[in-house]
């Protein structure tokens, strides 16, 4: 198990921008070709005051730029769409210094425009590549130093007459400035690697998230988070039913927590639950956080073999009808099987993120006082919210003890379950994870009700209530449809 519970949010915000990129080499290629396009044409109208020869100019640099981008992807034995994406915006850093240059001649009222921004954001381009190099692809920073400037000097040359080479080269400012911005992007490269101290290289890490996010290759990734996790004791509680034509079904609620991220660890252990219990099984989403995530696949393997090794613990053929309890924002649906009490809660329309596990020890301890063997805490994860407010958590516990009281009453009455899944259906969207959708239906007493279940991170606000409204009017009870808050989509 992870051992921090806001880890994974913090990575995410950490390196964003890291797997900012266009969305095919293709695109970083043409966006690339033309930003030296503008770059040549800007330089050569503006700066350079020659327009002689624009076109054959362009036509070269655009040659030297394809030729250096090639010569990048094999000096540094990475994939060529790095290559291609480096020099996408390593091209655009150039041509924002030299805009920068255009419009500093208006802003400062100068009666000349000097040369020196189109050397400054020549090595402006070969600082960041720097940068990009040691900390994403993992090159020592000697050969960064060495290749730093190969595309942007090589562009450079192609489209800046030869007589003004040594002039604008020589240039102390440009000298400079040159020099500062390859100190800066050496330092920083050098004191980001060394800023998570002796228990793993920044830079190390960093390369192992881009690679489980851009090549799907989660190895070096799980490696590292699985020598800073420690071991931890979780359970996981079934409901098993019978249908008519003997077939199981499954309400199953297990402590791990899914994540940290695709394709890391138990990202996706929502639906390998669900296959491995037959495609016949509802994985809500317990009481847990980022602090109970399985960080490899090893451990993802351990934990679903366990899963064969289950005891049961009670049988039964009856059920008391379900009791809503609507606390303010809060509400919370329960069913009571023998002496273990199921408990729904959701703050929906309005949101959260994970229930504390505050509240579930609170309602374990009151199940107890109150006569319960087990109370088993859902968290219906269907709407999208802020961590959850003290007074919405006491609204929350409000109802749930209250539900509590009720269940105590309510009589016992034959049960019997009908489920389906999507199995068959050909539902393909962005937003669900590979178990898609499921329904059970549980007839109790002589009464009907429905309970919808989506292998989903969560769900737009509303969209609860509008399905909701939609079972009510064609004459149907719906309990509450969950989310597994599976990490295999976002």
């Amino acid at each position: 198990m992870t051992d921090s519970s806001d880890s994974v949010s913090r990575i995410h915000k950490r390196y964003t921008l890291t797997t900012f990129t266009p969305s095919s080499l293709y695109a970083s290629l043409a966006i690339s070709v033309v930003i030296a396009c503008v770059i040549v044409s800007l330089s050569s109208i503006y700066y350079l005051k020659s327009t002689d020869n624009l076109a054959v100019s362009i036509s070269i640099t655009i040659a030297v730029l394809m030729a250096a981008q090639f010569v990048d992807f094999k000096l540094l034995k990475t994939d060529y769409s790095k290559a291609l994406h480096i020099s996408a915006f390593g091209n655009l850093l150039w041509l924002v210094t030299i805009i920068g240059g255009l419009l500093s001649v208006y802003v400062f009222s100068k009666s000349h425009l000097s040369d020196i921004y189109i050397v400054e954001g020549m090595l402006l381009f070969a600082s960041f590549r720097i940068g990009i190099y040691t900390s994403v692809i993992g090159t020592k920073i000697k050969t960064a130093l060495a290749i730093c400037l190969v595309q942007p000097l090589a562009m450079f040359l192609t489209f800046v007459p030869v007589y003004q080479w040594l002039p604008m080269l020589s240039d102390p400012r440009a000298i400079g400035f040159g020099l500062v911005f390859i100190f800066l992007g050496t330092g920083w490269t050098i004191l980001t690697d060394r800023a998570t101290g002796k228990l793993s290289r920044t830079h190390t890490f960093l390369q192992a998230y881009v690679a489980a996010l851009t090549r799907n290759d989660p190895v070096e990734m799980e490696t590292m988070m699985e020598a800073r996790s420690q071991p931890s004791k979780v359970s996981t509680f079934q409901i098993l039913f019978k249908t008519k034509n003997n077939k199981d079904c499954r309400l199953v609620l297990p402590d791990v927590h899914p994540g940290p991220f695709h394709p890391i660890g138990g990202s996706n252990i929502t639906y390998l639950i669900y296959k491995n219990l037959n495609s016949s099984a509802m994985v809500m989403h317990s009481v847990s956080d980022h602090s109970l995530n399985l960080p490899s696949k090893s451990q993802v393997e351990q934990y679903l073999a366990s899963l064969q090794k289950s005891s049961t613990l009670q049988q039964g053929f009856s059920c008391t009808k379900p009791v809503t309890v609507q606390v303010n924002k809060a509400r919370t649906v329960g069913l009571l099987f023998g002496k273990t009490a199921v408990l729904l809660l959701s703050l929906s329309p309005h949101g959260m993120e994970d229930v504390p596990t505050s509240i579930k020890t609170e309602l374990e301890q009151y199940g107890k006082n109150r006569g319960f063997e087990r109370v088993l805490i859902v968290d219906s994860h269907n709407a999208m919210g802020e961590e959850i407010s003290k007074l919405d958590a006491d609204d929350l516990l409000k109802a749930a003890k209250s539900n509590l009281d009720t269940l105590v009453t309510k009589d016992a009455m034959p049960i019997e379950i009908g489920f389906a899944n999507s199995e068959d259906l050909k539902i393909e969207t962005d937003d669900l994870g590979p178990g898609k959708i499921a329904i059970m239906c549980m007839k109790i007493g002589s009464e009907t009700f429905f309970l919808g279940w989506a292998d989903a991170n969560n769900m737009q606000n509303g969209l609860r209530e509008e399905i909701a409204n939609h079972f009510s009017k064609n004459g149907y009870n719906l309990l509450e449809i969950c989310t597994s808050d599976t990490h295999y989509k976002s």
